[in-house]
């Protein structure tokens, strides 16, 4: 019985170790590792950057009142295509008390002197007449009468105009009345009837009535970053994107790049600007915001692989990749590059369309026959 009882104990024994032999096999058998190779391929690259900014009114022009007042009419629309010395606007002014206490002075002045010239030239008059003074004299006491009555009619033009804005005969020309200075479409009416404006002067910029601008002719106006202005120039394309547009492209050239950079949430921000050629069939409104991606290089029809298919020689920091030569059998292969866009890379020698390069990532064989 204990013989029994032996021999099926050593039997489990010998069982229990073999079973955790084969588990532990299994467990530790790997699958054969199986790469994947691509084909070069012919693809147009562009190396470019990104340039975040709006299209904006090349030439915008704002129209500000030379005289203080309160808008009274406005005759014009935002959206309206306008010709330069249309009207656009009517003020309304409020006279300075003390420019018009002085004016007011000055008309009493010169019609105190006016009626002393009066009463000299009537009596000057009837000496004439009856011979006693000489005709020299009496133009003297004439041209003195014409001149008190020319200076009291000034002044009285000046107290107008200093109370009104305006006086008879200068309607045309008065400063209330404001006029385009370009042709254009109105892009903005930021004030109302019954708003009070400022006259622009040395001290003032002036309260805006309306701006102006050709919306045939735009640009993009954008910002660069440090890191990358290095790499651009003027004269380079480029293509603008507007995100309120879809699927519509622009072209456009840099023309301008700023010498100072600005410092913009911790980096430097440099602007760039750019003539957008405008399509017929495309209004584009000023101020949408775009893209614009700079061409830096591009390379027509060239041989390309991915840049993940690349390794780099540890000691000489070349480029290579590996060709297969049979099932699962590579050599090492140096390449010479050409530009990049960040996926494709341009190669210009080392290989051929034909060859198969091995990707770098491992695979089941499970998996690539799926």
């Amino acid at each position: 019985m204990k013989k029994i009882i032996t021999t099926i104990v050593i039997a489990l024994i010998t069982l229990l170790f073999f079973g955790s032999l084969y588990y532990l096999y299994k467990k530790n058998k790997k699958n054969p590792v199986v790469f994947q190779t691509e084909q070069a391929s012919i693809q147009t690259i562009i190396e470019k950057t990104i340039s975040t900014g709006s299209i904006v009114p090349k030439e915008e022009v704002l129209i500000k009142p030379n005289i203080s007042g309160i808008i009274q009419e406005i005759y014009i629309v935002a959206g309206e295509n306008i010709k330069a010395g249309d009207l656009i606007a009517k003020i309304r002014v409020v006279p300075n008390v003390s420019n018009l206490n002085n004016a007011k002075a000055q008309v009493e002045s010169a019609k105190i002197a006016l009626d002393n010239q009066t009463k000299i030239y009537n009596r000057q008059k009837s000496l004439i007449e009856k011979g006693v003074i000489s005709q020299n004299e009496f133009d003297n006491v004439l041209t003195a009468y014409e001149q008190a009555k020319q200076t009291y009619q000034t002044a009285l033009e000046t107290y107008e105009i200093v109370r009104t804005g305006t006086t008879k005969g200068l309607e045309s020309a008065a400063n209330t009345l404001i006029r385009a200075t370009v042709s254009g479409m109105v892009l903005q009416v930021p004030v109302k009837v019954g708003n009070q404006v400022i006259e622009s002067n040395n001290f003032n910029e002036g309260t805006t009535i309306v701006s102006i601008a050709d919306i045939n002719k735009m640009e993009f106006v954008g910002k660069v970053d440090e890191s990358e202005v290095g790499k651009i120039k003027e004269g380079l394309p480029l293509e603008i994107t507007v995100g309120a547009i879809e699927n519509k492209k622009f072209d456009a050239v840099l023309e301008y790049i700023a010498p100072k950079g600005i410092a913009e949430n911790g980096a430097i921000q440099f602007e760039i600007k750019g003539t957008v050629k405008l399509s017929d069939d495309v209004f584009i409104r000023a101020g949408l915001s775009a893209n614009a991606s700079i061409i830096l290089s591009k390379a027509d029809e060239v041989l390309s692989i991915r840049e993940a298919l690349l390794q780099f020689d540890s000691d000489t920091n070349k480029p290579y990749v590996e060709v297969e030569k049979g099932a699962q059998q590579f050599e090492k292969r140096y390449v010479e590059l050409g530009i990049s866009d960040g996926i494709q890379v341009e190669i210009k020698k080392g290989l051929t369309k034909e060859d198969k390069i091995k990707v770098w990532n491992v695979v089941n064989p499970a998996e690539v026959f799926k």
